[in-house]
């Protein structure tokens, strides 16, 4: 009987050293009470409390926290639109015992918090200035948080609105309107690029006429100062030929070097016109009265 009583008495005693020491990770706390109210905070490491009196009421996180609150309201233009707030927060250390017995669901808080500062906002505004001033918002809600929530023991970190979505036919209308905005713009666009295109297209063909007309009126000068030399050399060198006798001279000079280029050409396509003596003295007859018009041998 006294073995087991021993025995009895040593798991005791070890039962309650081990009961005694407990440890607490990195980035939480643990709120230990003693008789039910609280005494202490014990922190990350090796930890002892004593036994049947000390108990570990609860663990508390210290890491930042995300709580994501939607909002339904509506603007100024009768709008209803959601907006969904990111709030970061977490435990201020040092404020462990408030922010448990203080507060049983801060998400619940933070979210009455954010309904208020969001419906005395957003009803001011339109649509519009929604989208633009949601960094305002965001800012405003955080100021509110940070106030209130410090009280309790947290700490609001940041503040986000996340999104900002209309109804359904009011989002359908912007896309519309965005669209035909777009389509506008880019028929804008390509009217100016037409137009561009057209100008272009003229002023590369009114040079192109200009360059043309230059290279006949150069092609042409060519032919009269040719024939001008010709006709020098050659009463250069028969000196008691008559303009007429050079004239003839030339017209058949020309007449055999037209034919040497048709016969040439194997796939040329040849028109016959009257090219006997007669035509030739007809077409020299032309061009001697031509001269004569012009003033003789200018």
């Amino acid at each position: 009987m006294e073995a087991i009583g021993l025995f009895f008495v040593f798991l005791v005693m070890v039962v309650t050293i081990f009961s005694a020491a407990y440890t607490v990770s990195n980035r939480t706390v643990k709120l230990i009470e003693r008789f039910g109210k609280y005494h202490t905070t014990a922190r990350a490491g090796l930890n002892f409390k004593i036994p049947y009196i000390d108990t570990v009421r609860t663990t508390l996180s210290l890491q930042l926290q995300q709580h994501i609150v939607p909002v339904d309201t509506i603007t100024s233009d009768k709008v209803s639109v959601r907006l969904s707030v990111a709030v970061n927060y977490q435990v201020i250390e040092g404020s462990e015992h408030d922010a448990f017995y203080q507060l049983a669901h801060p998400e619940t808080q933070i979210e009455t918090f954010v309904f208020d500062v969001v419906r005395s906002q957003v009803p001011k505004q339109s649509l519009d200035e929604v989208f633009d001033s949601k960094d305002t918002i965001a800012q405003a809600i955080r100021t509110e948080l940070t106030n209130d929530m410090k009280v309790f023991g947290y700490s609001i970190v940041k503040a986000l609105v996340t999104e900002i979505e209309p109804d359904a036919k009011v989002k359908a209308a912007m896309n519309d309107i965005n669209a035909a905005q777009r389509e506008r713009e880019a028929a804008n666009a390509r009217g100016e690029a037409e137009k561009i295109l057209r100008v272009k297209q003229a002023e590369a063909q009114r040079d192109s006429d200009r360059l043309k007309g230059e290279g006949i009126a150069q092609q042409r000068l060519a032919i009269v100062d040719g024939m001008k030399k010709s006709v020098e050399e050659l009463k250069g060198a028969y000196t008691s030929a008559s303009d007429e006798s050079i004239i003839n001279m030339l017209m058949m000079t020309q007449y055999f070097e037209t034919l040497a280029i048709v016969g040439a050409k194997s796939n040329a396509t040849t028109i016959f016109v009257p090219s006997g003596a007669e035509s030739v003295n007809n077409i020299r007859q032309q061009i001697m009265e031509a001269i004569s018009a012009t003033g003789g041998n200018k």
